[in-house]
C-alpha cells in the first residue's frame, strides 16, 4: 500500500495535432479560481470590480514570463543560448518534425513546458509593481498580501501538473515506499516530490485564508513574509529528496539551486514578519 504505481497520459485529447495538456488545465484551473478569489476580496474591501481584469491580464503575463525567464536564466542557459527563438516560443527544434501545415520546418510544438517557480515569483512582483504604479489601487504591499492568497492556490495546481507529468521528481527512496513513474519506463519507487510541495502550498492557502479573517490583514507586508517564508521554507525542505535540475548549483555546491534561489526569498519572509511585529509592538507603546 505504500507503493503506487504512476503512468498517466499527459494529453487529455488532441485537436488538429495540437494536445491539451494536464499541465496546461491545471494552469487554467489556477487563474480562474485566482480571479475568482480576487473578484470576493475585491467585493469585501470595497474595490472597484473595473480594475480585476487588467489585474488578470498583469498576472497572467508577468507570470508565465517571468517562470519562463527564470528557467531560461537559473536551469536551462546551456541550451537556450544556441535556441533564442525558443525562450518565448512553445516550440522546439527537431529536423523530423513540421509544424504549422508544413510551413515551419525543422520545428515541433510542445507548449511552455520549461517554468521555474522562482522566476514566476520575481515577474509576478515586476508585473504587480507596474500594475500598482498605473492603477493606483491602494499601496504595493496591500496588493502583494492580498495576491498571496491565489497564488498559494496556483502554486498547488501547478505542481498536480508537474505529477501529471512526472517531472520534478524526487530521488529514489531505496525501500517500498514512493511513486513509481512508469511512463519514465522506471520500476524502481521515488520520492513524490510534487504532492509533497502540493501539500505544502494548499496548508499555506489555508494558513494565509484563516489569516484574512483577522485583523492581521490590516498590518501591510505580514501576508508577504508569511507566503515567503513558508513557502520557499517547503521548497527549500523539499529539494533535499528531489532530483537535481542543475542550473546553478554546479557553481555553488552542497545545495540545489531551487535551495539557493529560495533563501533569499526566505530571508526576506523573516525579515518582512519581524519588521511588522516590531511596528505592532511600538504602535500598542503609542497607545
Amino acid at each position: 500500500m505504500m507503493k503506487f504505481n504512476w503512468s498517466p497520459s499527459e494529453t487529455l485529447f488532441e485537436i488538429g495535432g495540437f494536445g491539451i495538456h494536464f499541465y496546461s488545465l491545471m494552469f487554467v484551473v489556477a487563474f480562474l479560481l485566482g480571479y475568482r478569489i480576487c473578484k470576493n476580496i475585491f467585493l469585501t474591501e470595497g474595490i472597484n470590480q473595473k480594475y480585476l481584469e487588467p489585474l488578470f491580464m498583469f498576472m497572467v503575463i508577468s507570470t508565465l514570463l517571468g517562470a519562463r525567464l527564470g528557467d531560461v536564466v537559473f536551469y536551462s542557459w546551456d541550451y537556450y543560448q544556441n535556441h533564442l527563438i525558443e525562450i518565448l516560443l512553445p516550440i522546439r527544434e527537431n529536423p523530423n518534425k513540421d509544424i504549422l501545415f508544413g510551413i515551419v520546418k525543422g520545428y515541433e510544438f510542445i507548449g511552455f513546458r520549461g517554468l521555474a517557480s522562482h522566476g514566476a515569483s520575481i515577474g509576478i512582483i515586476l508585473g504587480l509593481f507596474l500594475f500598482q504604479k498605473k492603477f493606483k489601487i491602494k499601496s504595493f504591499l496591500w496588493l502583494l498580501d492580498r495576491l498571496t492568497i491565489p497564488i498559494s492556490l496556483g502554486a498547488f495546481f501547478v505542481r498536480i501538473g508537474n505529477f501529471f507529468n512526472s517531472e520534478i521528481v524526487g530521488k529514489y527512496t531505496g525501500s517500498n515506499f514512493g511513486v513509481v513513474f512508469e511512463n519514465r519506463g522506471e520500476i524502481l519507487p521515488r520520492h513524490p516530490a510534487q504532492l509533497y510541495e502540493a501539500i505544502g502550498y494548499l496548508f499555506l492557502f489555508i494558513l494565509l485564508r484563516k489569516l484574512y479573517k483577522t485583523n492581521l490583514r490590516q498590518k501591510e507586508g505580514v501576508f508577504l513574509g508569511v507566503f515567503f517564508l513558508v513557502l520557499f521554507g517547503v521548497r527549500f525542505l523539499v529539494e533535499f529528496v528531489k532530483e537535481s535540475q542543475g542550473g546553478i548549483e554546479e557553481f555553488l555546491p552542497n545545495l540545489s539551486t531551487g535551495q539557493w534561489l529560495s533563501i533569499p526569498f526566505i530571508l526576506l519572509g523573516i525579515v518582512l514578519i519581524v519588521l511588522k511585529n516590531k511596528e505592532k509592538k511600538s504602535d500598542s507603546n503609542k497607545i
